[in-house]
């Protein structure tokens, strides 16, 4: 086969020579090293000479379990435990991830195991490499391409039906959640909405292992079309509305994700449990017990404890004169008591059913200067808007972001970087200004 190779590179060489007529010997040379097959590599492994095994981390499994089997002793595991400890320490493999054993028949003709790859995920791998005496440690990532999209769905009942309906990944659903979770009301969707998105799709060997970027979307709800644009300001890659308005508000829309109303805050309602009508100042939310509740603003924990009916109930006071109260939790988040600063988003405890309740839910409610407010209906600022010294180069990007998604964009006015604006601004001004010129 290397044979037959090099006569094809020998003849690759000659037609070139008849066609140009001009080649030296030592160009002819030079064109046929180039044309010496190269080794194949994978993981940085030349994979021409070795066999390979796939396997899978089982429940309990070490690296000494897997590799024993295949001569490796305990003096030669222990070494490599040291050499990964500041590279991949040995601990961090988990159950469910492949690996694969590279293997290659030694003159005494007895298989041996060269170099063990472990795939941290899709991408990441560690390469352990057992050659000769030695023991090494490195890490690598896949090569990925990247594919943009521009996908368009009606929402029939939900915003991951309508993902799963146009087969997009599911992934996207969680982006556009976390894009605007301050801004649609994720709980209240109706028929008809819809949405346009671009983004960047990641694949190895045609697979696709993960989205990327997400360079602007349309939301229409209720009537109303929301932009999504992505700009940088203050270091940062944010989302904002068309007019530069930020996505994000105090308040997130909701404290936790992907379940459904099943109640919603009312002066009279029939209660479940007791059968009389009396006020329900709060929005339910069904979910399975365990579902992650998250604060909606930044604040203070002034609550924990035994509520009652409401059960395990949390209450936080947020800027504005605002509490919020979570009720019905089936246990709290570590690190949660009276007292205790919460971010935006993050993590107070989980969904259950303690206290008078028929099922698994979150009873949320809201508070302002003491009186209680629908959750549904809070009135919200958004946070700080695009600087004006960013305003020029916001519009530029959000000019380019919006005809794409509206289906009127060449591709190469299409927006792929956010780095470096506005020299990119100042370059087509320069150039306007050039064509102005001219034609004077």
């Amino acid at each position: 086969m290397k044979h037959l190779l090099r006569v094809s590179a020998l003849l690759v060489a000659m037609l070139a020579t008849a066609c140009g007529g001009n080649s030296t010997e030592n160009e002819q040379s030079e064109e046929m090293a180039a044309q010496e097959v190269q080794p194949r590599m994978v993981y940085g492994i030349a994979i021409d000479d070795y066999r390979t095994a796939e396997g899978v981390v089982s429940n309990g499994q070490t690296v000494g379990n897997i590799l024993s089997p295949y001569g490796i002793s305990a003096v030669t595991i222990d070494r490599l435990d040291k050499a990964a400890a500041e590279v991949f320490p040995l601990r961090q493999i988990r159950a469910g991830n492949s690996y694969t054993m590279f293997t290659r028949m030694a003159a005494d003709s007895v298989e041996r195991l060269d170099y063990m790859v472990y795939h941290r995920n899709p991408v990441d791998y560690v390469v352990f490499g057992f050659v000769g005496d030695s023991v090494s440690v490195t890490t690598g990532a896949r090569e990925v391409e990247t594919v943009r999209r521009k996908h368009s769905a009606t929402i029939n009942s939900s915003l991951w039906g309508a993902i799963m309906e146009q087969d997009m990944p599911y992934a996207l659903a969680a982006q556009l959640d976390d894009i605007y979770q301050w801004t649609i009301d994720f709980f209240g969707l109706q028929k008809g909405d819809g949405f346009t998105v671009i983004y960047d799709e990641k694949y190895i060997d045609s697979i696709c292992v993960g989205i990327g970027q997400v360079w602007g979307a349309r939301f229409d709800h209720a009537g109303k079309s929301v932009y999504a644009i992505p700009f940088k300001q203050d270091g940062k890659i944010k989302y904002w509305e068309a007019d530069g308005k930020s996505l994000r508000k105090q308040l997130l829309k909701a404290p936790l994700k992907y379940t459904r109303i099943s109640s919603k805050f009312s002066n009279s309602r029939l209660h479940p449990v007791h059968k009389v009508y009396r006020p329900h100042h709060g929005v339910d939310y069904a979910a399975p017990t365990g579902t992650p509740v998250h604060s909606v603003a930044d604040g203070v924990v002034t609550f924990k404890g035994w509520g009652g009916g409401g059960g395990n109930t949390l209450k936080i006071k947020h800027a504005g004169n605002l509490m919020t109260g979570y009720l019905h939790l089936s246990r709290y988040a570590p690190g949660i008591a009276v007292g205790t600063h919460v971010s935006q988003g993050q993590l107070i405890g989980y969904v259950g059913m303690t206290g008078t309740a028929t099922g698994p839910h979150l009873d949320y409610r809201i508070w302002k200067n003491g009186t209680p407010i629908d959750p549904l209906k809070v009135p919200q600022e958004p946070a700080e808007p695009i600087d004006e010294a960013n305003r020029a180069a916001f519009e530029w990007v959000r000019d380019r972001i919006v005809a794409e998604l509206d289906g009127e964009a060449d591709e190469q006015e299409r927006i792929v970087q956010l780095d470096s604006i506005p020299s990119v601004i100042t370059a087509a001004t320069q150039t306007e200004t050039t064509r102005t010129d001219d034609k004077q």
